[in-house]
């Protein structure tokens, strides 16, 4: 589903990102965890052709993303507030969002109820812009305009950071009944190991921009993250 081949990326001459062979199959929630640094959101930024690599590809759906917008079109992502329109109220920016999706009216009635919990009377119905809520309730927005369109690819770049814990609860829940109901490919980064941990089923270690450890989730996963981050041994 998406796949580098030989991707470097270089900031002033400086290695950032080298994955020379990766691959995250259809349906698969990939976790990735790093210092800050390591290279997270940069591999993000290319996947969505936000930046463009120094040399190398990503391919999704076997297609380089740099050569073809059709991968747009399946895929659901939030990296930062960048993302959004804070000059709109949500509700703006969900019709917005809607529009350019071309869904339905049913279908846009379906994601409010859907997100109705997520939102928890906090986001919807106040009069105000994105610009004047909350980091944690405009991340909210920007989390549910990413999944509004049903997204065989999600990409979401540290999103439990500024959620109050109930919300996180319900994001985690969101994205587990998403892999037990889809075949989503679902490709999440987190500094919080407990978490990702507990929605994704393989997990990579970036440090320094290479993939130093590639993960399958079980019993034992969260104990070796944190032996990995913290090895000092009493």
């Amino acid at each position: 589903m998406i796949e580098t081949k030989d991707l470097i990326k270089q900031f002033d001459g400086v290695m950032v990102l080298n994955l020379p062979a990766l691959k995250i199959n259809r349906g698969e929630s990939f976790g990735l965890v790093g210092n800050n640094g390591a290279g997270k959101t940069t591999f993000f930024s290319l996947i969505l052709d936000i930046i463009e690599a120094s040399s190398g590809m990503v391919l999704s759906h076997g297609i380089n993303v740099r050569q073809s917008e059709h991968w747009k079109s399946y895929t659901g992502s939030y990296l930062d507030e960048r993302f959004l329109i804070d000059f709109l109220t949500p509700e703006e920016y969900f019709d917005f969002i809607c529009s350019i999706n071309r869904l339905t009216t049913a279908e846009y009635q379906g994601f409010l109820d859907r997100f109705q919990e997520f939102f928890n009377g906090e986001v919807l119905g106040t009069n105000k812009y994105i610009r004047a809520l909350s980091r944690g309730n405009q991340k909210k927005v920007g989390i549910a305009a990413a999944l509004m369109s049903h997204p065989d690819v999600i990409i979401l770049d540290e999103p439990f950071p500024n959620l109050d814990p109930t919300t996180v609860i319900r994001l985690k829940n969101i994205l587990k009944e998403l892999q037990r109901n889809t075949q989503v490919t679902m490709l999440i980064s987190s500094h919080d190991l407990n978490h990702v941990t507990e929605v994704c089923k393989r997990i990579a270690i970036l440090e320094k921009g290479i993939i130093v450890h590639d993960l399958k989730t079980d019993e034992n996963t969260l104990e070796q993250l944190q032996a990995y981050f913290d090895p000092i041994k009493e």
